[in-house]
């Protein structure tokens, strides 16, 4: 049960790193270009990656009539467990 915990903080650690990088890199990007980043979604952006996330998720999926609705559905979920996979797999 303890591995369980700590594989589960882990992925939940790394995804939340992910979502911080990229505002980092938005940010960055945006005093490279001379505007402001990131930071009208809430105190100077903090929010901004969970934000984005959530448009991402909410956006609808389109399916042909020859598409499996099913696999349409988990794949998504099959790739993030595959790099997720690969990253408890890489020596530290």
């Amino acid at each position: 049960m303890p591995l369980m915990i700590n594989i589960l903080f882990t992925t939940i650690a790394i995804l939340v790193s992910v979502a911080f990088y990229t505002i980092l890199e938005r940010k960055l990007l945006g005093y490279i270009q001379i505007r402001k980043g990131p930071n009208k979604t809430s105190v100077i952006g903090l929010l901004q990656p969970f934000s984005d996330a959530i448009k991402l998720f909410n956006k609808s999926i389109n399916m042909t009539i020859i598409s499996n609705p099913k696999l349409a559905l988990i794949s998504p979920l099959l790739a993030l467990l595959l790099a997720m996979m690969m990253l408890m797999a890489m020596p530290t």
